[in-house]
């Protein structure tokens, strides 16, 4: 695997592409990755992780990673080795020095899930951003205190964001039975069961939910929600004593060619046909 070295202590990287110039790889130094426009997924040592229009990144020497660019992605990649901040430790406070933005750069949490900051951090990371590459002009931005207490800035919206993160992680304010029960009492409603609402329902940020629901059931809520539904269609199906009009409405299906359709796709058979075969 390629592992990409620097020697300048900061150095700034703004470019657009339709496809990544680089193959899997590391680097001796750090990133933070900005994500100006575009999407696509951001293979992080073994994780796919879906990026989008403000997404950020942190990539430690630890890492290796790669871009499945999906949409032309613009990119702003600003990069800086060790010495740049174990040169300027006289310009760090207290909790700094115990927390260093390199200890941040290598949380695990920040490889396995999207880093999610609700406003006002995420307009005020994108006008951080670019506070940084309008200065970009000057001849040595590393020595720049102005720079420094910029890209600080942002490891505190990391760490805030952090903050929720471990929140949700040694434990949300809920149980895994109260999430089935919500579920199954809501399954014929379509939209209180998608990943936005419930999420709003038990006051859990919409990526985080997705990761603690797989981590404690083992298949992603979207398979879960698919398999519930199938299973309780076949069998109003299998009953024969409600009419596939109405099996069709109850499900939140537009209309019964839409249902038949979904239905056939999973059972590899219509309704119609399940119907017949059971006897009804």
């Amino acid at each position: 695997m390629k592992k990409l070295n620097q020697f300048e202590s900061l150095l700034l990287d703004e470019f657009e592409e339709e496809k990544f110039h680089l193959p899997v790889h590391g680097h001796t130094y750090y990133e933070l990755i900005y994500i100006v426009k575009g999407h696509g997924i951001h293979h992080l040592n073994q994780n796919l992780l879906p990026y989008g229009e403000g997404s950020l990144f942190a990539i430690s020497p630890d890492d290796h990673h790669y871009f499945d660019i999906h949409s032309s992605t613009r990119f702003i990649f600003i990069k800086f080795t060790e010495s740049y901040f174990s040169s300027k430790k006289s310009l760090f406070n207290d909790d700094l020095l115990i927390n260093t933005p390199q200890q941040m750069m290598r949380e695990k949490l920040l490889k396995e899930q999207v880093l999610e900051l609700d406003e006002p951090c995420s307009t005020i990371l994108k006008n951080t951003v670019n506070n940084i590459t309008a200065y970009n002009c000057r001849q040595d931005i590393s020595a720049s205190p102005i720079v420094f207490y910029q890209v600080l800035s942002i490891f505190g919206l990391i760490k805030e964001a952090l903050g929720k993160m471990h929140k949700y992680q040694n434990g949300p304010q809920f149980s895994n039975n109260q999430v089935i029960a919500y579920i199954h009492e809501n399954i014929y409603t379509p939209q209180l069961i998608q990943s936005k609402a419930i999420s709003q329902h038990f006051n859990i940020a919409p990526s985080y939910f997705g990761a603690w629901f797989k981590r404690n059931f083992k298949l992603s809520y979207r398979d879960y929600i698919n398999n519930l539904r199938t299973k309780l269609i076949e069998k109003r199906v299998s009953a024969g004593n409600i009419p596939i009009k109405q099996i069709a409405h109850e499900f939140g299906f537009t209309d019964e060619s839409h249902f038949s359709n979904y239905f056939k796709k999973k059972k590899q058979a219509s309704p119609r046909d399940v119907q017949k075969s059971a006897g009804v």
